[in-house]
């Protein structure tokens, strides 16, 4: 029976943000887990040093009020009670402003290393996450705009942690008890007007606070194809240089700043706005409130100090208000890069292992493809019921014109993508029934274009195997015969290859990845077109190591050049997604078919160049 699966991808399916309830949700966790007590007690211990430092804050103005009754002349009966003078008074209002300090400051202490916890958790998961995605979803991501995601994401937990817990809650909770104070000291209109001015000052910096999020958002979305561009064109700086398009690429960078400098201009002329407002709501609040003290000091119904007072919780409250503003403000912004990041942690990944899914056990490293069927998109079908077996330690060469689906091929075998119809097999084993791990650690591939870490040569020759020595670091070097070359290298094995290895020539980062895939020593080996990028002096040289790595091992090679694997124990010839021809180089030569019109057509093309070469020892 034919195994079939969803042709729905995660590629398919653009990453939705997670809503900010669910992002709150999804944090939630990360401050109150089940498996680790220290941190909720940390959670708690910051709670209370919290609430101590409010506590503490509120009763700041009071002393304050003392001290001036006292200076006034105003006896007070609570400050008689404290058996405090004028000096004491302000030691004790200064105190007071130092205690509420310390306990926000211990506050933090307690509860940074939380958050930096929960920060290094979601950046891992999120990493991680990422790198199950399919091939599919890569290619089709922009990898400056997905670095861009995480680097929000992250500040924006960083962000949404701290001041979520210790400035709305704290907020609201000290707003809460000075309108109280009020109501209770000078009367319930006090507390009207406190109510009031808060109430209206939340309602304009919520409304406001929402169309300048939509403006944020889209200075962020112009932020990341900005440099999403500069990212791609220092990638490409080789490109750059060979077309002589310095000028167009800073053009088209500038395009993209000129988009980002147009929503830039558009948020700061909002925040002028929101800012402008606030202030006008919170310094009327502030005026109504000083001129009803300052009547009732008139009519003799307060004091000095209550006048003081009312004018200390006033500017006490406008200060965190003030702040309410770029709170909310951070807070919507970091909902909105959680969300977007949640919505990539959200992301299905394309292929994963089945529930009950066991570790491949390669015993010789037989492969059967088995009718075969896979498409990238539904409408155009790549492979069309491929079928074919290589024995234990057998060398198969795949050829055919470009897009035949070799390349497929090697990536199905690898599972980079999962097919729609058939099986593949490795020993009888389902490629699908096994865990992906143990898939990929028994099959080593040399690409095309090996891409090599900014590192050292021994870093990426290591990277084969983890926990590698340094004998057998040099043995897989000498057996890709790139020993030689590196220890002439001012700094031997600690050279470092720069960006993708470009210090490198094409051929030296080709013997790093072979020994790299040496060091690995699997049992079944692709090389996909592994020197078609290469000269051809350079080449006959990397085709050598490349047949004693293949010794032992079942081994498919995606062949550009015929002359590379004449001595292959088979050759598939692909056209359209088919096999069309199958054999021995000397089987298929004697068909006259296709494989034979390739063979003379690229041999006429090997001696025409072989003629124009200079001779050995001869001025080029």
């Amino acid at each position: 029976m034919r195994r079939t699966t969803s042709t729905a991808t995660s590629a398919d399916m653009p990453a939705t943000p997670a809503s900010g309830w669910h992002t709150l949700r999804r944090v939630a966790p990360y401050l109150w887990p089940k498996d680790h007590p220290w941190v909720k007690r940390r959670v708690v211990a910051a709670l209370v040093l919290l609430l101590m430092a409010k506590l503490v804050s509120v009763s700041t103005p009071w002393f304050y009020k003392l001290a001036v009754d006292n200076l006034s002349g105003t006896t007070s009966d609570k400050g008689m009670m404290l058996g405090l003078g004028a000096v004491g008074l302000v030691v004790a209002y200064g105190l007071a402003r130092l205690g509420a300090v310390a306990f926000a400051e211990l506050r933090d202490a307690v509860f940074v290393r939380v958050g930096q916890r929960a920060i290094r958790r979601l950046a891992i998961e999120t990493f991680t996450h990422i790198h199950r995605l399919s091939l599919r979803y890569h290619i089709t991501r922009k990898t400056g705009g997905l670095s861009r995601i995480i680097e929000r994401g992250v500040k924006g937990v960083d962000f949404l942690l701290r001041f979520m817990l210790f400035s709305i809650g704290p907020l609201i909770l000290e707003l809460t008890m000075v309108a109280a104070i009020f109501a209770w000291f000078f009367g319930w209109q006090y507390a009207a007007v406190v109510i009031a001015t808060i109430a209206l000052y939340v309602w304009f910096t919520f409304k406001v606070t929402e169309w300048r999020v939509k403006l944020r958002r889209e200075m962020n979305d112009q932020d990341t194809d900005a440099n999403q561009k500069a990212i791609d064109s220092l990638l490409n700086f080789e490109t750059v240089k060979y077309f002589n398009a310095e000028l167009r690429e800073a053009e088209r960078y500038d395009g993209a700043m000129r988009q980002y400098e147009s929503a830039a201009v558009r948020t700061g002329l909002s925040l002028s706005f929101l800012n402008a407002g606030q202030s006008f709501l919170i310094t009327s609040g502030l005026v109504i409130v000083m001129a009803m003290s300052a009547l009732g000091v008139r009519a003799g119904t307060l004091t000095v100090g209550d006048f003081v007072m009312v004018n200390a919780y006033m500017i006490q409250i406008t200060m965190p208000l003030n702040f309410l503003g770029t709170v909310y403000r951070e807070i919507r912004q970091a909902l909105v890069d959680m969300g977007e990041m949640f919505g990539l942690l959200a992301q299905p990944a394309e292929v994963t292992d089945a529930p009950d899914a066991r570790a491949l056990e390669v015993t010789g490293g037989e492969i059967t493809f088995t009718d075969v069927r896979f498409h990238y998109e539904a409408e155009r079908e790549i492979l069309k019921g491929i079928s074919f077996r290589i024995a234990p330690g057998e060398r198969l060469a795949l050829v055919g014109t470009s897009g035949s689906g070799k390349s497929t091929i090697g990536r199905l075998l690898f599972r980079f993508y999962d097919i729609q119809g058939g099986a593949i097999r490795i020993d009888g084993q389902d490629i699908r029934e096994v865990t992906q791990t143990s898939l990929h650690q028994a099959i080593g591939v040399v690409p095309q274009d090996t891409v090599l870490f900014n590192d050292t040569i021994r870093y990426n020759i290591a990277y084969g195997r983890a926990g590698a020595t340094e004998a057998e670091i040099e043995a897989a070097a000498r057996a890709a015969r790139i020993h030689d070359f590196v220890m002439r290298l001012p700094q031997g094995y600690d050279t470092v290859v720069g960006e993708r290895g470009l210090k490198l020539s094409g051929g030296e980062k080709q013997r790093v990845g072979i020994a790299r895939t040496l060091l690995k020593n699997p049992p079944i080996l692709i090389l996909d077109e592994a020197t078609s990028a290469l000269d051809t002096q350079t080449e006959r040289s990397i085709q050598e190591s490349l047949r004693d790595m293949g010794q032992g091992r079942s081994v498919i090679t995606i062949a550009h050049r015929l002359s590379t694997i004449a001595d292959a124990d088979q050759i598939l010839v692909l056209d359209d997604g088919r096999v069309v021809e199958q054999g021995r180089h000397e089987q298929l030569l004697a068909r006259r078919g296709r494989y034979a019109r390739m063979w003379e057509r690229q041999s006429a093309e090997e001696a025409t160049e072989a003629a124009t070469e200079p001779a050995e020892g001869e001025a080029a």
